[in-house]
């Protein structure tokens, strides 16, 4: 089984809030697509969608989404006919968690608070964000740290795309389809 997991959060800005949407992979902790915008709506969560495909289809040209589930929270976002369509589109099996159920989506919780406590609020980061274009610009370089650099104890101490090219290796040395 292929799963992902999604979620979104805010930024305050001088310039109003500023949404954060994630995808990550569940096996390799990989963050596979996000997306900021000045507001909360369908394509914040869609455009994140679309890059985590391409980002895949980018490092495999026999890259399916057939098989993979994407599970969320149970936000307008992700219930909306638009989404349910591009995951259909994509032949994307679609999971919703539990309204009011905080642990259903552990996982998503857990990068954001890690995306907050080591780009947003921390260190000499700890700033008043100006708007969009600065809260891009440091999560597209938190990313970059996060899935090339940053170590994860719930992967064996490796970075996710460590943890992608090990995957790789085993099933090129096995002679399968990743």
């Amino acid at each position: 089984m292929r799963l992902w997991c999604a979620d979104f959060t805010y930024v305050w800005t001088a310039a109003g809030f500023c949404y954060v949407s994630f995808i990550t992979d569940v096996y390799s902790r990989r963050i596979l697509g996000w997306r900021a915008s000045m507001s909360k709506t369908t394509d914040l969560v869609t455009a994140a969608l679309a890059q985590a495909l391409a980002t895949r289809r980018r490092a495999s040209s026999t890259f399916t989404a057939q098989g993979l589930i994407h599970h969320s929270d149970a936000g307008s976002q992700y219930t909306a006919l638009a989404f349910t369509e591009e995951l259909r589109a994509a032949g994307i099996a679609g999971s919703i968690g539990t309204v009011g159920d905080a642990l259903d989506n552990a996982l998503m919780e857990s990068t954001i608070g890690l995306y907050k406590t080591e780009s947003i609020h921390l260190g000499p980061r700890r700033r008043n964000w100006s708007g969009l274009a600065e809260v891009e610009r440091e999560t597209a370089e938190w990313v970059r740290w996060y899935n090339h650099e940053r170590i994860h104890s719930s992967i064996d101490y490796l970075t996710p795309i460590e943890r992608e090219v090990m995957y790789a290796d085993t099933i090129a040395q096995r002679g399968e389809v990743a």
